[in-house]
């Protein structure tokens, strides 16, 4: 019977509950929108760190792949620290010349830039490696993030190092 007596109350609620029911949902709204630019700029700069591992991935395995034996170098070695790889001598790596320069703009990816440094560990160590068969392959990709702006003043480096060994 009380039930029924409060199905039929059309009291309603009153003005004080509809002020205090929209300031917690105002409060909880507002929370929320200033969580979502920091979530957005975090998917951002994972996007963009994964593409610049993607890029650098990708110009390791290229390197991986190429031949150096004894008969062929198309790896190549860096002239010291700061200069890329020089070109592997004319038909020593089949019809075209293999060079990994470096890139200011990575084709297809307009924003990172890439560079290439190859270093023989029988003459500058590689770690705890010492042994002129070995070489230590330095992928660095350059890029520029995105902020709130739409950009950003200073450049984020992804660097990648890959022992590569001659093949026998």
């Amino acid at each position: 019977m009380r039930l029924l007596t409060r199905l039929r109350n059309e009291r309603g609620i009153t003005v004080a509950e509809v002020l205090i029911a929209a300031a917690v949902l105002a409060l909880g709204l507002a929370a929320l929108m200033s969580v979502v630019p920091v979530a957005s700029y975090g998917v951002q700069d994972g996007s963009q760190t994964s593409t610049a591992t993607f890029l650098a991935q990708q110009r390791l395995e290229q390197i991986r792949n190429a031949t150096w034996d004894a008969a062929s170098d198309c790896v190549g070695l860096s002239p010291n620290a700061t200069s890329p790889p020089a070109p592997s001598p004319a038909g020593t790596c089949g019809a075209a010349l293999v060079t990994y320069a470096d890139e200011a703009t990575v084709s297809g990816f307009a924003q990172y830039g890439r560079t290439v440094r190859i270093t023989d560990c029988g003459v500058t160590p590689c770690g705890a490696v010492t042994s002129s068969a070995m070489r230590l392959v330095t992928v660095t990709i350059t890029y520029r993030p995105l902020s709130a702006a739409g950009g950003s003043n200073s450049n984020t480096t992804v660097t990648l190092e890959w022992l590569v060994a001659q093949r026998l």
